[in-house]
């Protein structure tokens, strides 16, 4: 199994693709399956900003394009100000909302509230909170009778 410092460090590797001309702040997001399979994302952006992907969402779907959104156990995200090597700064950064929600889809599925561990694109800062810590009373599949 991956450790947070190590899904922190394959998320800042997935970071260096960030594609984020507009806001240059690249985010990267790695997401551990239970078998310890990886799947990496970064951020994707478009000149119509409602159409740009969050790096959690891109690795997320990308899990579950393999079949395997139930298989979730932990994710690592990263993200900074765009330097000329890719992302930096301290601060750990945490998913936004909309990433939070489909976080929680994968929770729900799966049924573990799984670790989101939070880094800072440079440094070894790193702030750990489990999804329903991110996303307290979240609306999900369970709601809907889908589990």
């Amino acid at each position: 199994m991956s450790t947070p410092e190590e899904l922190i460090a394959a998320a800042r590797q997935a970071a260096r693709n960030a594609y984020a001309p507009y806001s240059h702040f690249g985010v990267g997001a790695a997401v551990l399956l239970t078998d310890g399979t990886v799947v990496t994302g970064a951020n994707f952006e478009n000149a119509s900003y409602g159409l740009s992907l969050c790096a959690e969402t891109v690795a997320l779907a990308t899990v579950n394009a393999q079949g395997r959104l139930a298989d979730v156990a932990a994710i690592g995200v990263i993200g900074g100000p765009i330097g000329p090597l890719g992302p930096e700064g301290d601060q750990p950064v945490s998913p936004c909302g909309r990433c939070r929600q489909v976080m929680n889809e994968a929770a729900q599925v799966g049924g573990r509230d799984f670790p989101v561990h939070c880094g800072a694109a440079e440094g070894d800062a790193i702030a750990t909170w489990t999804v329903s810590e991110l996303l307290p009373g979240a609306f999900g599949p369970r709601d809907l009778g889908a589990l």
